[in-house]
């Protein structure tokens, strides 16, 4: 998350896409970096959708016949609903990201003293917690993504390699945040060594973000030859 100023809002949830980016490319901050990475998640989100709804059973068993059939077709659905949930609540979260954000960059325009440390602190705080919330969201999402890997329609394996790409960026995101508003408390004459012992959850998610980073590319490395076959004839 990234400063912002007072400015008209654009929702992530309710805007048009080319209103949307036109807001992203303005010197406004909002939408800004945490929003950003919303809407990565709800792309990576909506690709899983997509993916699993021309997964079939057949997909997922050696036969289609017999309960290991019918169990391949209620993990299909699950998978499916959860990733549509998600990519709703990732707009959702982009905009609560995005409130946030105004609230940081209101702290710092704040004139210099006690009520300033205490707002800079405060809002700093909240925006790591919305830039959590959001990656704590993102990481869930890669056990649907490693299923389809295995499992998914083999035709559709590029997009599922986009959907990674994607989820990457938000978790990218989300870890960098997380991590920039918890430093931003120095600038309320706070030290990272406090920030740590006041907030050791959202200090402990940065590595909880850099982990699922790591398997992230593990997965995408998994599945480079099937996305991407010229790359064996080079």
């Amino acid at each position: 998350m990234t400063g912002s100023a007072d400015t008209d809002e654009v929702s992530t949830e309710h805007s048009s896409v080319s209103t949307w980016m036109q807001a992203l490319g303005t010197a406004t901050g909002n939408p800004g970096g945490g929003a950003a990475s919303g809407l990565m998640l709800a792309i990576a989100a909506g690709l899983t959708a997509m993916v699993a709804g021309y997964t079939r059973a057949t997909h997922a068993t050696e036969d289609a016949s017999g309960r290991d059939a019918a169990e391949a077709e209620a993990a299909i659905a699950a998978l499916r609903a959860r990733a549509e949930a998600r990519s709703e609540l990732a707009l959702r979260l982009a905009d609560e990201d995005a409130h946030a954000s105004r609230a940081f960059g209101s702290a710092f325009r704040l004139p210099a003293g006690v009520e300033r440390d205490e707002a800079i602190r405060a809002a700093s705080i909240e925006a790591a917690a919305a830039s959590a919330r959001l990656g704590e969201h993102a990481v869930d999402a890669i056990d649907d993504l490693a299923w389809l890997t295995e499992h998914g329609n083999p035709a559709l394996i590029a997009d599922v390699a986009v959907a990674i790409g994607a989820l990457r960026a938000a978790i990218t995101g989300a870890r960098t945040n997380v991590s920039f508003d918890l430093g931003s408390v120095r600038s309320a004459h706070g030290s990272l060594q406090e920030v740590r012992a006041d907030e050791p959850r959202l200090w402990e998610l940065v590595a909880v973000f850099d982990r699922a980073l790591e398997r992230i590319d593990r997965l995408a490395a998994s599945i480079d030859s099937e996305a991407a076959p010229t790359d064996a004839a080079s």
